[in-house]
């Protein structure tokens, strides 16, 4: 098992959240993360959509596990999302995370989301502050 996938499974069983979605961590290689999951009825909205935060928060756990691959911890600072697609329950979701840029304290981020279709259904991007603190794994 390589580092950044210790760190991945140490921070997804500490992640309570991540786990009440029902994420399921599909790959990590490197700083590429793939994560998918169900939408339940429950992540609806009264328009019977998902609600925009279930969509951001997959992403942004994408983020979260991509950026601290390297073994540095990381800290989201900035994020924000476009919704290209409608989302529904029974749709399964799949982030995908891709490294954009990475110095010493900055790491930008791009994470796409797309459905059971290979469509896109949204589009997120995330910076994170590195941290001095290395992950012990």
């Amino acid at each position: 098992m390589t580092k950044a996938e210790k760190i991945v499974n140490k921070m997804y069983q500490n992640d309570a959240f991540s786990q009440w979605l029902g994420i399921k961590i599909i790959s990590v290689e490197g700083t590429k993360v793939v994560l998918q999951m169900e939408v339940r009825k429950e992540m609806t909205n009264g328009f019977e959509v998902t609600h925009g935060g279930i969509t951001y928060s997959l992403a942004d756990s994408a983020l979260a596990f991509s950026s601290n691959g390297h073994g540095r911890m990381c800290v989201s600072i900035e994020t924000s999302i476009s919704h290209t697609k409608a989302v529904r329950a029974g749709d399964t979701l799949v982030a995908v995370s891709e490294e954009v840029s990475l110095t010493n304290k900055i790491g930008v981020y791009h994470i796409k989301v797309t459905n059971q279709n290979n469509q896109t259904v949204a589009l997120f991007k995330g910076m994170v502050f590195r941290k001095e603190d290395e992950w012990e794994v």
